[in-house]
């Protein structure tokens, strides 16, 4: 009996001098900092321009929602995670899109990323070395995993060329020219990486595969 009236004098000293939602709801906790991390294409100002609405925004009851509807519409973000830092500061760190080339599709250009996604194409200086691809993003997703299954050595080329006739034409920083046939071309590209290491085709800049089981050299 005597437990129980020590709990209950216990309990109506806490919750009377102890309120849990003004507390909560304290200034203190409002949103008063946003710091954007690990972000190398996309420019932090914009980000947070953004992301404006969550400032004075309660810290301990923000939706992670409403900032994943924001982020998801930029096209260079592949994921991101959110760290609350109480009492008032939001971490936002930032996993881009890598570009692997430039998709030239008509008169639509996109940067192509490493997963095969289509990013956006905007202007950014240190990606305008990578290789341009004349073609279709399914055409050319066929052949990237045809590359990467024998390990071909994709920074090579500068350029890739579809054909109405479904083949490709791969040409080199070095300006040689592969002239693949539309199927079976990986026997092709094979023979070409142990030709490229020989210094007697280095004189080569043509290497023509389009004939079933011969090779032309020019």
């Amino acid at each position: 009996m005597k437990k129980r009236l020590v709990i209950a004098l216990v309990l109506l000293v806490l919750f009377s001098t102890y309120k849990p939602q003004k507390l909560f709801l304290s200034s203190k906790f409002k949103i008063e900092e946003i710091k954007i991390e690990n972000n190398f294409i996309l420019n932090d100002k914009e980000i947070k321009k953004d992301l404006a609405f969550l400032y004075n925004e309660n810290l301990i009851f923000l939706k992670i929602y409403n900032i994943k509807k924001v982020l998801k519409k930029k096209n260079f973000i592949d994921s991101f995670e959110v760290k609350k830092i109480y009492p008032n500061k939001l971490r936002i760190k930032i996993y881009e899109k890598k570009p692997i080339a430039i998709l030239q599709n008509k008169e639509k250009k996109f940067y192509i990323s490493k997963n095969l996604n289509l990013i956006n194409f905007i202007h950014l200086e240190n990606y305008m070395d990578l290789p341009t691809i004349f073609g279709n993003k399914e055409s050319f997703e066929i052949l990237y995993k045809n590359l990467n299954k024998i390990d071909f050595p994709f920074n090579l080329i500068k350029k890739f060329y579809l054909y109405e006739s479904r083949r490709w034409d791969l040409e080199t920083y070095k300006k040689r020219l592969i002239k693949l046939p539309a199927e079976n071309y990986t026997k092709s590209l094979k023979n070409f990486m142990n030709l490229r290491k020989e210094n007697k085709f280095d004189k080569y800049e043509v290497f023509d595969y389009r004939i079933n089981n011969q090779l032309i050299l020019k």
